[in-house]
């Protein structure tokens, strides 16, 4: 295995370099007008990221809040970003109600919880997946 490219591995890791929009830039690559609309969906929302190092993870992760109140955590991967929202467990069955594919419901089904919490992971890639994420945003947002 060695020498081969390990894939999945989370970027930023740091803690002397703010990701910047130029850094950014180069870790997302192609992704990178996906994560600037992706600002957008935030800023017309009234929330607010903020970018800070974390020594348990060992890596820049960005939480994305409304009022203090956390609604989304993103982490820079190779070429895309990875935007996930966590629901405590007695939401989940809302979430089957929401206007997703059948395809994202699986997925947030199959993944595994965080302690109580389930996590819905969006790859952000291409716009594309912007319109079943501020689906689950909105939801959040409403959610207490």
């Amino acid at each position: 295995m060695a020498g081969m490219e390990t894939i999945n591995n989370v970027e930023l890791r740091d803690e002397s370099i703010y990701p910047d929009e130029q850094v950014l830039k180069g870790v997302l690559g192609e992704s990178y007008t996906a994560y600037c609309a992706l600002l957008k969906l935030f800023a017309e929302n009234g929330m607010e990221p903020e970018w800070r190092y974390y020594h348990d993870g060992k890596a820049w992760l960005c939480k994305v809040q409304k009022k203090k109140r956390t609604i989304v955590w993103m982490s820079a991967w190779k070429g895309y970003m990875q935007a996930t929202m966590y629901f405590p467990a007695k939401y989940i069955d809302a979430l089957d109600t929401l206007d997703l594919s059948e395809e994202r419901k699986e997925k947030i089904h199959q993944t595994k919880n965080t302690g109580t919490s389930k996590p819905c992971i969006f790859e952000v890639r291409t716009t594309e997946v912007l319109g079943e994420f501020e689906t689950v945003m909105r939801f959040k947002l409403k959610a207490k």
